[in-house]
């Protein structure tokens, strides 16, 4: 059986089943981010102290773009727009819009071994660079083993915008070094001068990337919707409702810690096209991404 607490000071909501092995905390007031979670009794995604938020977008949901749109600028409908260059250091426009807004509490389910929560953000206000409005759901559900995030998106608007879209959450291993991501793909992309996506070069269809000392912050094409990534204590299982997925892997500076990204799209998506989609008045866009854990050490 499992409990959902809300903390109406902090506005963060807190999961737990009665044996202990899931725990998760959602932060309503950072785009609905879960920034803490225990599956199968194994913490795999912890508070990123010293790392601020503004700075990790830890767990964020990345919407309208995820990764970076170069100089904030791009075209769409033969009109140009402007957003706001929020990543100050590289003078681009960084995550979308999603990370810091307050959701709204809609659903919250508990049907034996399973916690569901849905929460919900409407924007109403259209921006200079993003002159659309648009509603967005996010449902978690807790199993023991399982965690799965779906997103709907909703246009409200009357023109259509375009948007991809991703997940941002920070994982820990007891041994980053000796761990491993493994996926099915055949094209990397390159990136360039502040990190904005200039072509792709091929790779081998099978990539076991073991992750040593390396500084991470790469981008892949995938085959299959299937990643893993192996530590010496557990094994997670991701996998994604759609059809076109890319996997961007950072490493911070923060010790055996590593963001491991879904997305539908890449650095610059509005400006090279690479998993770019549109979305017309009325209609809706969803995805659930899904990690499953199993337990090595017994």
């Amino acid at each position: 059986m499992y409990s959902i607490n809300h903390n109406k000071e902090t506005n963060i909501l807190e999961i737990q089943n009665s044996n202990n092995s899931v725990l998760g905390k959602i932060h309503l007031n950072q785009g609905a981010s879960l920034q803490e979670l225990t599956l199968g009794g194994k913490a795999i995604i912890q508070d990123l102290s010293p790392l601020n938020y503004q700075d990790s977008f830890a767990s964020s949901i990345l919407f309208p773009f995820a990764n970076r749109i170069k100089d904030g600028a791009y075209s769409f409908n033969n009109e140009k727009f402007q957003l706001e260059k929020n990543q100050v250091e590289e003078q681009n426009a960084l995550h979308g819009f999603v990370h810091n807004k307050r959701f709204k509490v809609i659903v919250k389910e508990v049907l034996g071994d399973t916690a569901k929560i849905t929460l919900a953000y409407n924007e109403l206000n259209k921006t200079a660079g993003f002159p659309y409005t648009y509603s967005i759901e996010v449902t978690y559900i807790f199993e023991d083993k399982t965690l799965s995030l779906q997103v709907r998106v909703k246009n409200t608007d009357s023109k259509t915008f375009p948007f991809t879209i991703g997940w941002h959450p920070y994982f820990i291993s007891d041994n980053l070094p000796k761990s491993t991501l493994e996926f099915d793909c055949d094209k990397k992309l390159i990136l360039g001068d502040r990190n904005i996506t200039t072509g792709v070069e091929d790779v081998k269809n099978k990539v076991a990337l073991n992750i040593e000392n390396k500084q991470l912050d790469d981008c892949w094409v995938l085959n299959s919707d299937k990643v893993q990534f192996k530590t010496p204590k557990y094994q997670l299982n991701f996998s994604s409702s759609v059809k076109n997925n890319f996997l961007q892997a950072y490493t911070p500076p923060r010790l055996n810690t590593i963001a491991i990204e879904p997305t539908t799209g890449v650095s610059d998506s509005f400006n090279n096209n690479i998993g770019l989609q549109t979305l017309e008045p009325n209609k809706e866009y969803r995805i659930t991404w899904k990690i499953n854990i199993n337990n090595i050490e017994r």
